[in-house]
């Protein structure tokens, strides 16, 4: 039979059944799922949903077929170990060798190395997105502010607790340390070029403005292999282990038989998850 993708059915149109050997995913359960895959659509949510669920019910069958679990639906689902034990089991995965784990260090020092960190202080003057005179006048004062930490920068901290809409005002403004991710995408990009300072004016966030100054800034490195030896490895053995997952769930498709949809690379990371 044919495998249809679910996202690529006209619509009103009913999908065909979804068999895993002899057993059904019903619609219902698929509506169910589909809550733990968010997706920029319901279609795009549905079907990773149905995928979620043959790899599970594929999985179900050849526990059962090897007396690791039973057979009964439910009672697999729940059993995170006897998943476990399957895949120990059933999956070879090669550790990596040493100049495999040096070479992928050397070809990606970014994912190996020392985040630049920033010292943060920050005034937030608060102001809808939408709310185009709140920004304007929020952007005036963050300017007024601005000009006078320019002549007189010891009074940061009143004009924090005066001004600010952070709970940090508390504190003076003070953020602590910040490493990249740490805050709202917009402000963390501005962030990551500014130096050591007062900055000339208010920066935008989805918050409103902030008037920003810089007390430290520690540039990140790249570090050496031996220092990060455990984290390559653990890099290159989860590559692995989803390469043999890849495989194995394939394997599994054409041994047992789907029908109504195909698996993708993603079940695989789904199932890590």
């Amino acid at each position: 039979m044919q495998k249809i993708d679910i996202e690529m059915i006209p619509g009103g149109a009913t999908p065909p059944p979804i068999r895993v050997g002899e057993a059904t995913i019903a619609e219902a359960a698929i509506a169910e799922e589909m809550q733990y895959h968010p997706a920029d659509s319901a279609g795009t949510a549905q079907l990773k949903a149905a995928r979620a669920l043959v790899v599970r019910e594929l999985l179900r069958q050849r526990a059962a077929a090897l007396g690791v679990a039973e057979a009964a639906g439910e009672a697999f689902d729940e059993a995170d170990a006897a998943i476990a034990e399957l895949l120990e089991r059933e999956l070879e995965v090669p550790e990596p060798a040493e100049e495999d784990c040096r070479r992928f260090h050397a070809a990606h020092p970014e994912r190996f190395s020392e985040p630049t960190r920033l010292r943060v202080r920050h005034v937030l003057l608060a102001a809808a997105p939408d709310d185009a005179p709140a920004r304007d006048a929020g952007y005036r004062l963050g300017e007024k502010l601005v000009r006078e930490l320019q002549e007189v920068p010891e009074r940061f901290t009143e004009f924090a607790q005066r001004h600010s809409a952070c709970p940090s005002k508390d504190q003076g403004g003070d953020l602590g340390w910040l490493a990249p991710g740490q805050t709202v995408a917009e402000l963390d990009r501005a962030l990551q070029h500014l130096p050591e300072g007062l900055h000339d004016r208010p920066l935008a966030s989805r918050y409103g403005w902030h008037v920003i100054t810089i007390d430290q800034r520690v540039e990140g490195r790249e570090l050496p292999y031996e220092q990060v030896a455990e984290h390559v490895r653990h890099s290159l053995r989860e590559q692995a282990t989803r390469r043999a997952l890849r495989h194995y769930l394939l394997a599994l498709e054409a041994e047992i038989g789907v029908e109504g949809i195909s698996l993708d690379d993603d079940s695989a990371s789904a199932l890590m998850q």
